[in-house]
């Protein structure tokens, strides 16, 4: 079983975690990633591109020219594709780009993209992440004081609104609640930071 410590706002050990081996130390599927990231990323293109066929675009309705005799190219309308203003042959159309998972292959992949930050060691486990006020400053501290500079996914326990606010002008810093994370921000972050707590949520809901 995965054994991390756990530290403080200030960097400093106050003890350690052991987490499940079914969550936090499964097999790494790469297979299976790509597919979770594949889908994600799908799911977010709005599929709203579209453009105009020779039925739609204005103009065209007489024949440029008699069929025969002229001796250039039989023509039927300006507006077909090969024409300046034309519409366009096979052009993009609304359309959805969406695709699902299974729920196994769902899970499956969270437990690696969990298992492969604790590998490679960029998951940094917090007793609490606290502040009495609205300050970026004091978040900026406590990513510098755990090692977690530049682009960091912090998971909450809960919505803590003046944390979520602390976190949301430094750059690369993504929040997110135990509930609502995904496989593309955990890969995507160089260091996966977790309160305590939210570990031993994820691991309820898993496990």
């Amino acid at each position: 079983m995965p054994n991390l410590k756990v530290l403080d706002m200030n960097g400093k050990e106050v003890g350690d975690i052991t987490l499940s081996d079914k969550v936090f130390g499964a097999e790494i599927n790469g297979a299976v990633l790509h597919a979770a990231v594949r889908a994600y990323l799908m799911n977010q293109r709005q599929g709203t591109q579209s453009t105009l066929t020779r039925t739609e675009v204005s103009g065209g309705g007489k024949k440029p020219w008699r069929q025969k005799g002229t001796g250039r190219a039989r023509q039927g309308s300006t507006r077909a594709p090969q024409w300046t203003h034309g519409g366009v042959a096979l052009g993009p159309k609304p359309r959805s780009y969406r695709t699902e998972l299974t729920k196994k292959t769902r899970r499956v992949a969270m437990f690696s993209a969990l298992s492969s930050k604790v590998a490679a060691g960029d998951m940094i486990v917090l007793d609490s992440i606290k502040t009495e006020e609205y300050k970026t400053k004091t978040m900026v501290k406590m990513l510098e004081a755990v090692g977690a500079a530049g682009k960091a996914l912090v998971v909450l326990a809960d919505n803590d609104n003046k944390v979520v606010r602390s976190f949301s002008n430094i750059p690369g810093v993504v929040t997110a609640q135990y509930n609502t994370i995904n496989v593309y921000d955990i890969l995507n972050c160089n260091k996966l930071i977790i309160v305590r707590s939210a570990a031993e949520k994820i691991e309820e809901v898993y496990a």
